[in-house]
C-alpha cells in the first residue's frame, strides 16, 4: 500500500515552498504546504505527515519551539531549515529530536535527497509496516510477528518512539520528554525500568533476536530486522 500521507512543508517564502513542492510531488510525494508556526501542531494532531520539513525562521512561532512541542506527543520525522549559518551547531548540540538540518541556499534536489534518505530508514507511520511490527497508538496495541503485546501505554509510546526512527539514539532524557507528555520529574532510570519490561515482552515474541540495543552511557536504539 501506497503511504498517501503528505510531506508537511513549513516555509513562510511562497517560491521556496513552492518550488520544494513541485520536487517533491514530481518524486511521487503528496506534499501539504503551511507559512505559519501556530498551524504546525493542530495539522499534526490532525493527520500525521510522513515528514516535516520545517523553516527555523516563520511567523507565529519559530522552528525551533515548534520542534520542541511536536517531540512532547510525536516521533514524525523533522528536516530543519536555516538561513543562518551560526545556527547549525545549536540545532546539533540542543536535544530538539529534529531527524537532520539543511542550510540555505539549498538544492530542492538535495531535499529529495534528504527526503528519500530518512524515509528508509523509518517505517511507513507503522500502522503500515506490516513486515513484522505493528502499532496502533489510538487503539493501544502493538503486535510482533503477528504476537499481541502486552505493554502498558506508557510501554507502547516509548516502543513507537524508539521505532520510528530505527538506529537512531535516543538518550534518557529524550525518551523521558517523549513519554512524560506533562513533563513531570523523574530520574533518568525510570527510563531504564520502562526499557527493561519494554525489552522483555519483545524479547518473548522473538525469541533470540534483541531490538532494544543499550549503548552504555549514551542511550538506546531500536533495530529489528527483516523477516
Amino acid at each position: 500500500m501506497v503511504n498517501d500521507n503528505p510531506i508537511l512543508i513549513v516555509e513562510d517564502e511562497p517560491k521556496l515552498a513552492a518550488l520544494m513542492r513541485d520536487y517533491l510531488i514530481a518524486a511521487g510525494y503528496a506534499t501539504q504546504c503551511l507559512d505559519n508556526g501556530l498551524e504546525v501542531v493542530p495539522a499534526v494532531r490532525a493527520r500525521e505527515p510522513r515528514l516535516i520539513l520545517l523553516d527555523l525562521m516563520l511567523p507565529g512561532c519559530d522552528g525551533l519551539q515548534v520542534c520542541k512541542e511536536l517531540r512532547s506527543f510525536s516521533a514524525v520525522p523533522i528536516i530543519m531549515i536555516t538561513a543562518r549559518v551560526e545556527e547549525v551547531d545549536r540545532l546539533l548540540g540542543l536535544d530538539l529530536g529534529a531527524d537532520d538540518y539543511i542550510c540555505k541556499p539549498f538544492s530542492p534536489r538535495e531535499v529529495v535527497a534528504r527526503v528519500k534518505a530518512i524515509l528508509r530508514r523509518s517505517p511507513q507511520l507503522l500502522t503500515s509496516a506490516p513486515p513484522r511490527l505493528q502499532i496502533d497508538e489510538e487503539q493501544y496495541l502493538a503486535s510482533l510477528d503477528g504476537i499481541t503485546l502486552d505493554l502498558t501505554p506508557l510501554e507502547l509510546r516509548l516502543l513507537s518512539t524508539l521505532a520510528r526512527s530505527p538506529g537512531r539514539v535516543f538518550s534518557r532524557d529524550q525518551l523521558l520528554d517523549r513519554i512524560y507528555s506533562d513533563h513531570r520529574v523523574v530520574t533518568d532510570r525510570t527510563v531504564d525500568s520502562h526499557i527493561r519490561n519494554l525489552r522483555r515482552k519483545l524479547e518473548q515474541a522473538c525469541p533470540g533476536e534483541h531490538p532494544i540495543e543499550s549503548l552504555y552511557g549514551v542511550g538506546y536504539r531500536f533495530h529489528l530486522a527483516d523477516a
